[in-house]
């Protein structure tokens, strides 16, 4: 999916929220575990629910990766059934990948052709030669026919655990802190039609001095919901003429209730932060 695209998106749905699909086996409700494939039943249901208020959906890798070969089944089919169901939906593997340039080769090669995902996460600690890998290979890289899918690279930046003091905020001796540097040194390796940047949403006025660093890049925002993280606030900072968010949330959304009516409930919760979020797209189309 290319930028236009995504963008063109975001207006005409007047929604720029992800729903994270971080399905844990042992929280989702108790009937879906006679199916035979439980994860997939839930993550079906979910995206038939959720996708009219939402542009992306953010599969967690951990979460498939912990139940070995069943849940990279259930992962597969929950990316195949939303391109061929919802194919204006952008699809990001969170999975966090990073590493040596042959490896590194190898996980470009896995989640851009081989699970054929919009876009990947992807630690940037090992440097450019650990980046630029998913970078040559994401604009080209498509499964089956047709025009090469356009991939995107979304750079960890600024998170928002209690860890993220231990090395992201740390400052050199020109006062640049490390989430900075990251954010200022790998706009050297591409731009922004193709990498974006995960900067967590309780981190309120930081957007500020992320938008001086990179004023156009989109965002992608976790932190959302449970997590309690501010939509007005990431708006207030950190939104562009062109939105330049993804907000994701995933348990508020996903887990709002373990009954049979499950789905109903996460399209109501999905429908409420989609109504937030046209009122701040409602504002920078007025501007």
């Amino acid at each position: 999916m290319t930028r236009q695209e995504l963008v063109e998106n975001i207006r005409r749905k007047r929604s720029f929220l992800c729903v994270g699909l971080d399905t844990d086996i042992k929280k989702i409700p108790e009937h879906l575990l006679k199916e035979d494939d439980p994860i997939f039943a839930f993550n079906k249901a979910i995206v038939d629910a959720t996708a009219k208020y939402c542009i992306a959906y953010k599969p967690n890798l951990a979460f498939y990766e912990a139940h070995g070969v069943k849940g990279i089944v259930a992962f597969e089919k929950t990316v195949r059934y939303i391109r061929e169901q919802y194919p204006d939906q952008f699809i990001i593997a969170d999975a966090k990948r990073g590493d040596i340039g042959n490896t590194s080769k190898m996980y470009a090669q896995t989640f851009f052709g081989e699970y054929d995902v919009d876009a990947l996460t992807v630690a940037p600690y090992m440097g450019e030669d650990s980046v630029t890998p998913f970078l040559s290979l994401s604009p080209t890289l498509s499964q089956g026919e047709g025009e090469p899918r356009q991939h995107w690279v979304i750079l960890l930046a600024l998170t928002s655990n209690k860890g993220s003091f231990d090395f992201q905020l740390t400052e050199d001796k020109d006062g640049e802190r490390l989430f900075e540097k990251v954010i200022r040194k790998s706009q050297k390796w591409s731009n922004e039609e193709n990498m974006m940047y995960v900067v967590g949403a309780t981190r309120g006025e930081m957007f500020k001095d992320i938008r001086r660093v990179a004023p156009r890049h989109f965002l992608l925002v976790p932190g959302i919901g449970a997590q309690g993280g501010s939509l007005e606030e990431v708006c207030r900072y950190g939104m562009t003429e062109d939105c330049g968010l993804i907000v994701n949330s995933s348990r508020a959304i996903i887990y709002a209730s373990n009954g049979e009516d499950f789905a109903d409930v996460a399209a109501e919760k999905a429908k409420e932060v989609q109504e937030q979020m046209a009122k701040e797209i409602e504002k920078i189309m007025e501007s």
